[in-house]
């Protein structure tokens, strides 16, 4: 059975050593300017049941960058971080960000840091080769405290300098929640945005969680340029069955009511986006590996 993305979200945390000591940080640098990548969300059932043989299939569909949804107890999808990066290595794929919710309970008040299991975290994620940490959660609890939310906001830029340290950027990512909550006589993402560093907190602008709040992605890319490095592209339809409520779910781009491609060509001209994450949780009766293949295809198709 499929996990509900919001349950899903707040599972992740932890995380192993840096072995594997030269980080692929060399590859990184012949990146070409835009990556096009799955979040492997969108292959969650098949990446519990056989992760080396879904990622075959994922490699096989053309992608070659991937983005991590599952870090728990210090594993990705239950391996180590050097054997999981070995897998991907030898699948000729790149885990270039992944998520791992980040909470109040990663800072130690008494010591005056962040625990040894959120720097594992960060260590592991550099391990693995990461270009990006993104967090992409905001607890319930912090949305109606103004003076918790702003030390969260401040933790979020000081996780930002600590992920520096490993060669990462710290990123948000948001979902429905922060579009329709108002917090300080605005809404909760502007604060987000208006709280953190943007040198040091990357935004991750997911185009369809937004919508089910009634928000826009071509306003928020114009309302903040260059805020964005990273997007999550999604498509979505009308739905009683909804990701993040009960209006909207995700299906293969293009087939939608979201103007996708207008979107991601704004993202490249003014959101600062260079990398573009496929993501797609629900699928209209096809298998999740097909829609991941069309997805790639109408992504190449518009030229990313």
């Amino acid at each position: 059975m499929s996990i509900p993305r919001r349950t899903f979200i707040r599972t992740g945390s932890a995380a192993i050593a840096g072995i594997l000591a030269i980080p692929r940080s060399l590859k990184a640098f012949s990146f070409p300017h835009e990556i096009l990548g799955l979040q492997l969300y969108s292959v969650r059932d098949d990446m519990g049941k056989d992760p080396e043989g879904t990622l075959k299939q994922v490699a096989s569909a053309g992608y070659k960058y991937v983005e991590h949804a599952n870090y728990i107890d210090r594993k990705f999808y239950g391996y180590s971080a050097p054997d999981f990066r070995k897998l991907i290595d030898g699948l000729g794929l790149d885990m270039i960000s992944g998520h791992t919710v980040m909470s109040m309970k990663d800072w130690d008040d008494a010591k005056g840091d962040f625990t040894d299991e959120w720097k594992w975290t960060i260590e592991d994620a550099a391990t693995m080769g990461q270009r990006f940490l993104i967090s992409p959660w905001l607890d319930e609890s912090l949305r109606k405290d103004i003076d918790g939310l702003k030390k969260f906001m401040d933790l979020f830029n000081k996780c930002g300098k600590l992920c520096k340290s490993h060669g990462l950027t710290f990123g948000y990512h948001n979902h429905d929640f922060e579009f329709n909550t108002m917090v300080d006589n605005m809404r909760l993402y502007d604060f987000i945005l208006k709280n953190t560093d943007p040198t040091l907190v990357m935004q991750q602008l997911d185009v369809g969680n937004m919508y089910e709040a009634g928000a826009k992605a071509l306003d928020v890319l114009h309302q903040y340029p260059g805020r964005f490095k990273l997007m999550h592209v999604k498509d979505e339809i009308p739905s009683r069955k909804g990701e993040m409520g009960d209006k909207y779910e995700s299906c293969v781009l293009g087939k939608g009511i979201l103007p996708v491609k207008e979107i991601v060509d704004t993202g490249r001209k003014t959101g600062g986006t260079s990398y573009f994450i496929i993501e797609q949780e629900s699928y209209q009766d096809q298998t999740p590996v097909e829609c991941c293949r069309q997805d790639y295809a109408v992504m190449t198709g518009w030229g990313y």
